[in-house]
This record gives structure tokens, sequence and C-alpha cells, in this order.
């Protein structure tokens, strides 16, 4: 192989592995550690629906499906299929939190707030308890 095309096949496979390495998901959040806690519904999970995720133009009444309200939230999840309690890893709603699926949710955080993603995975791992 003359040096000629040596170099152009090197500048190739750089270039290659320059922009296969800069393809990222800028907003997928991925779950950190197990939560090992009891996760409860009502008292870790849709406390952080209503920070985040219930207000006005978002999951709300009358706004974007799933309704995350406190009174709505358990049944919407289902409804819509989001929660996947035989592969809880792969449900939509995880899809959502990690940013797999986009948007990543909740829409314009730049994080994870208050660990929603291990609280979610941890809380349908659990069984997915209304509780």
């Amino acid at each position: 192989m003359s040096q000629k095309k040596l170099i152009i096949v090197t500048l190739l496979v750089s270039c290659n592995i320059f922009f296969l390495t800069a393809c990222y998901k800028d907003k997928t959040v991925l779950v950190q550690g197990d939560v090992t806690k009891a996760v409860s519904f009502s008292n870790d999970i849709v406390p952080i629906f209503n920070r985040s995720c219930n207000m006005a133009g978002c999951h709300n009444v009358g706004g974007q499906v799933p309704e995350l309200t406190s009174d709505n939230a358990f049944r919407a999840l289902f409804e819509e299929d989001m929660i996947s309690p035989d592969d809880p890893a792969n449900s939509e709603i995880m899809g959502w939190l990690t940013g797999i699926i986009k948007p990543a949710m909740p829409l314009g955080a730049a994080s994870n707030p208050s660990n929603i993603n291990g609280l979610m995975l941890a809380w349908i791992k659990q069984g997915a308890k209304n509780n």
C-alpha cells in the first residue's frame, strides 16, 4: 500500500472513531445504584410527580397523558401501559425518565431530580403497588 493510501485510510479510521465516540444522548440519565429501601407510591413517587410533572400544561388534569395528579397517577400509569412489572427496566415510563424516549422527562430538568429514576425502577421491581 502506498504511503498516500495509508494516510487516507488512517484519516478515515480516525474520523470514524471520533464521530462514533461523539454520538451520545445528551439527556439520557442512567439509574445510579439500586434503591434498597421499600418504595411507597404515595410517599415517594407521588411527591416527585407533584414537584416535577403535575403542573399546568404538563401531566395535570386536562393536560398531557398520563395524568399524574395524586388521585389519578397510579390508575393512569397502568391504563397507559407505562409500567411493565415483568420487565421493570424496559417500562415505558423508564424510557421517558432516562431520555431513551424523547423528550426526556421531567421536561427541562437538567438532571435526575430526587433520584426519580432509581425510585421509579425500585417501585416497579417491588411490584408497582398502590401503597
